[in-house]
C-alpha cells in the first residue's frame, strides 16, 4: 500500500472510469466534482509536504472527495501517513495517483500533463484522505475574507493585461480579436453559496483559460463549432482552468449556465480516449501556471 507501481496499460482506464463515476454522483445526476456543493472545494494538499496535487491527480482526488463526501483535502500515501504518527483504518481503499519517475531512480512530481520525456516512466501510486486515516489533527485553515479574495483574484487579472470589454449579455473569448466579452459585474447575482463578486470572477476566469490558448500564448485548437469535438474539448479545459484557478483562491465556482449542454459532450470524449482526460487537465494546468507566470506571483501555484 501506498509503493508506486509500475504503470500499467489500464491506469488511463482506472483513473478516467473513477472521473466518470465522479461526474455521474451519488444521485446518479451529471455533475462535474467541483460543482457537486457537497463538500467544499480546495486545490487538494499532501499532508506530509503541504504541497497541493495537480493536473490530473486534482480531478481524480475531487472526484473521490464527490463520491465519499470527504469534508477535508489533505492525502497522503500510506507511508507518508505513518511518518506523521497516523494509520490509514483497516478497509479503507486509497485513491490512485499519476507521476513520472525518472529512469535513473529519482523521483518527478506529480504528473500536471502527459508527456513521454525519453527520461521518464509513468507511475502510479495510491493516497488516503484524512477522512480515512486516524492519530493526525487537521489543521485550521485561515479563510482570506472576501475583500482580501477579490483583492487577490483581481491582481491576477489586472497583472495578465488581457482586453477585458464589459457590457455584453453573455461571456466569451473572441479568438478574432483576442478579447474577453463580459456582462456587466452588476449584472452577476449570488447563490446560496456564493456571492455576486465570485460569480463574475469564476466566469471571468472561465474565459482567461480559453485567452491563454490563443495561437500566440500556449496555441491550443478552439474548434469552429458547439457539436465539434475540438470546441468541446476546448470547453473542457478551461471548465478545469477555472476549477483549479478558483479553487486555489478560495472562490466557490457555480457552474455556468451553459454547463449542463456540455457535459454529454465531456463523457462522450472520456468514454472514447482513456487519455483525454490526462490531456485536459494537463493543458489546464498548464494555462494556471502561464496565466501565474504573467501575474509575477499573484498567484501561489506551489
Amino acid at each position: 500500500m501506498g509503493n508506486a507501481l509500475s504503470a500499467k496499460p489500464n491506469i488511463y482506464d482506472t483513473i478516467t472510469t473513477h472521473i466518470i463515476a465522479g461526474i455521474a454522483g451519488n444521485a446518479g445526476t451529471c455533475v462535474m466534482p467541483w460543482h457537486s456543493g457537497l463538500v467544499p472545494v480546495a486545490m487538494p494538499r499532501n499532508a506530509l509536504t503541504e504541497m497541493w496535487y495537480h493536473g490530473i491527480n486534482v480531478v481524480t482526488l475531487w472526484a473521490t472527495s464527490a463520491t465519499k463526501l470527504y469534508p477535508s483535502g489533505y492525502w497522503a500515501s500510506y507511508e507518508q501517513w505513518r511518518k506523521l504518527g497516523a494509520q490509514v483504518r483497516k478497509s479503507e481503499r486509497g485513491t490512485p495517483i499519476v507521476f513520472y519517475k525518472k529512469l535513473d531512480g529519482e523521483s518527478g512530481q506529480d504528473v500536471g500533463e502527459e508527456a513521454d520525456a525519453p527520461r521518464f516512466v509513468l507511475r502510479h501510486s495510491h493516497v488516503f484522505n484524512v477522512a480515512q486515516v486516524e492519530g493526525w489533527d487537521l489543521p485550521v485553515p485561515a479563510r482570506a475574507a472576501d475583500v482580501e479574495l477579490n483583492a487577490q483574484v483581481g491582481a491576477l487579472i489586472a497583472s495578465v493585461k488581457a482586453d477585458i470589454r464589459h457590457g455584453f449579455a453573455v461571456a466569451c473569448y473572441r479568438r478574432t480579436g483576442d478579447y474577453i466579452e463580459m456582462p456587466a459585474p452588476e449584472q452577476f447575482v449570488g447563490t446560496p453559496t456564493s456571492s455576486p463578486a465570485e460569480a463574475y470572477h469564476a466566469v471571468l476566469l472561465h474565459e482567461l483559460t480559453h485567452w491563454t490558448g490563443a495561437e500566440h500564448r500556449l496555441a491550443r485548437l478552439f474548434g469552429m463549432r458547439f457539436a465539434d469535438r475540438d470546441y468541446a474539448f476546448e470547453e473542457l479545459v478551461a471548465e478545469l482552468g477555472a476549477a483549479f484557478l478558483c479553487a486555489a483562491f478560495g472562490i466557490v465556482n457555480a457552474p455556468r449556465p451553459d454547463h449542463a449542454a456540455y457535459i454529454a459532450h465531456w463523457l462522450d470524449i472520456l468514454g472514447q480516449d482513456n487519455r483525454a482526460i490526462f490531456k485536459a487537465a494537463g493543458l489546464a494546468q498548464q494555462a494556471v501556471e502561464y496565466l501565474g507566470t504573467l501575474a509575477a506571483g499573484s498567484l501561489n501555484t506551489a
